[in-house]
């Protein structure tokens, strides 16, 4: 009896996520936990995390410089791997763009193993202050932006 309840659970469970075009996928939105509120956010009960799946209606917050111009921007800035060519490691910068398009915090989310970089790090991505908002169906929202960073050798890349 109990090896017919695990495959019964299962097969429950695939049925219920299983997709069309107007599924509940399309339509789930992940909305961040804020246990302190966040100044200048527009609603702190509704900091969402942007899913990039297609046709959910869900649009990213653009910054306003390129991956590229901020990891070139990153490279040059940085002054703690100036003189640490063979420095390996790896992070992730959390930031907070409200609905308005501004950049209300911005923090390392996986730290590296030095707090001097991260500092740094979070002084270059602090810079940029005016965004594009995030939008869900056309209405602009606060919005959880994650970039990942690695360092090899020395030089930082997105």
């Amino acid at each position: 009896m109990k090896k017919l309840i695990i495959p019964a659970i299962l097969l429950c469970f695939l049925f219920s996520c299983s997709t069309t075009e107007n599924s509940s996928l399309g339509n789930m939105l992940a909305v961040m936990q804020v246990d302190e509120p966040i100044p200048g956010v527009c609603d702190n009960s509704n900091v969402i995390a942007i899913l990039p799946f297609p046709g959910n209606g869900q649009i990213k917050a653009k910054a306003p410089l390129t991956d590229e111009e901020i990891t070139q921007k990153l490279n040059t800035e940085v002054e703690y791997l100036k003189d640490k060519t063979n420095y390996d490691d790896k992070g992730m910068v959390s930031l907070i763009v409200n609905c308005k398009g501004e950049m209300v915090k911005c923090s390392m989310s996986n730290k590296t193993k030095s707090p001097e970089l991260d500092q740094q790090i979070v002084d270059v991505f602090s810079i940029m202050v005016n965004w594009k908002a995030g939008t869900v169906n056309g209405r602009s929202v606060d919005t959880s932006v994650l970039y990942s960073f690695e360092i090899k050798n020395g030089v930082i890349s997105l």
